[in-house]
């Protein structure tokens, strides 16, 4: 089976001037489109200053990636440490710079610049999920990239705070958290998802989104995050395999024009916790790799929830989504069918 090429991201010279350390300005609504906002829920410092003695639980460090996915990143820009940091900081810069053409396509499809906010950024200061993010959000993205162990829990007030956004007509939420590595204690049924995903960047036990699948429990939202998957991919080349869409209960056109999502190793399975499909439609399935043996395909299973859609109902009249934040990064590319699904999200239309 052929594999997907890493997508290396070029550094403009000439780009507009960058700036650090402003604070964000309220975006005025209006007709034209929706203002998108990005909230990553982990704790920059928290990841950055992993003990790189530990095994398990931390991202990699620019130099690692640089020794596993070599030569792709030893231009100077990237293995100079006069240019950019070798350290786990380094490789938590690669999200930053991926996202960039997502950020870039929403604001000229909004008109809106799209602010990405972190949960505790570089320089330490704290943002918790509060009127700060939200007030002059119409679509949120949460992306669940937080380390279990780092301890990022949704506070009460937060959850009471994303509760009351929703209960604005017109709002939507996208909540990514990401895969959950390694949660058997059973080393070799660890080894058989570490061989099955085929990643040497992801360690036996790497667990994410204690942030996110707070905020669902708090809200409600009947989906766990489980399992890191590697997508099955079109035979003999390195196209990913295209999803199993449910489009009779795709209402909103959440997919129209979408037939695939971009390539990444180990994507969670959202399993569904609750009965009643129309709350909770399951819209799109990922088709697995299976090449390699993994415990959920031994269950007999050969696809992966993806895409949840829950509608609004009650006193919620906001969507919320849920789909994984390798969706919105540029590391493995983004074709037309990628983009599309991001012009589809922000749309100035009711949701």
């Amino acid at each position: 089976m052929a594999e997907a090429k890493i997508h290396v991201p070029t550094i403009e010279t000439k780009s507009p001037a960058r700036s650090y350390n402003q604070e964000h300005r309220a975006r005025k609504p209006t007709s034209a489109g929706r203002r998108v906002s990005v909230y990553v829920s982990w704790s920059f410092p928290g990841e950055a200053n992993r003990n790189l003695a530990e095994l398990d639980n931390r991202f990699s460090t620019m130099t690692e990636v640089r020794r596993v996915e070599w030569p792709a990143w030893e231009g100077a820009e990237w293995s100079s440490p006069l240019l950019f940091q070798q350290g786990i900081a380094g490789a938590l810069e690669l999200f930053f710079r991926a996202w960039i053409p997502f950020q870039q396509l929403v604001g000229e499809v909004t008109g809106h610049a799209v602010p990405v906010f972190q949960r505790v950024d570089q320089a330490g200061y704290r943002l918790p999920l509060d009127e700060r993010v939200l007030g002059d959000a119409d679509t949120l993205f949460i992306f669940g990239l937080d380390h279990n162990l780092t301890q990022q829990d949704a506070s009460a007030e937060e959850i009471e705070a994303l509760r009351q956004w929703l209960s604005r007509e017109g709002t939507c939420l996208v909540l990514g958290p990401h895969h959950d590595v390694g949660a058997s204690e059973d080393r070799n049924e660890r080894e058989m998802e570490y061989a099955h995903h085929g990643d040497a960047l992801v360690p036996r036990e790497q667990r994410f989104g204690r942030y996110t699948r707070s905020l669902m429990q708090g809200l409600g939202v009947p989906v766990e995050n489980r399992y890191g998957l590697r997508p099955g991919v079109i035979e003999g080349t390195r196209q990913i395999a295209p999803l199993t869409i449910n489009r009779d209960l795709d209402t909103r056109g959440w997919l129209e024009g979408v037939t695939n999502f971009s390539f990444h190793k180990h994507l969670p399975h959202y399993e569904v916790t609750a009965n009643d499909a129309n709350a909770v439609r399951v819209l799109a399935r990922q088709p697995i790799d299976l090449s390699k043996p993994h415990p959920f395909t031994a269950a007999g299973n050969r696809e992966f929830n993806t895409l949840v859609w829950m509608p609004p109902a009650g006193s919620r009249a906001g969507e919320i989504l849920v789909v994984d934040s390798t969706v919105f990064s540029t590391l493995f590319g983004a074709d037309d069918s990628v983009k599309s699904f991001w012009k589809n999200l922000v749309r100035a239309r009711e949701c």
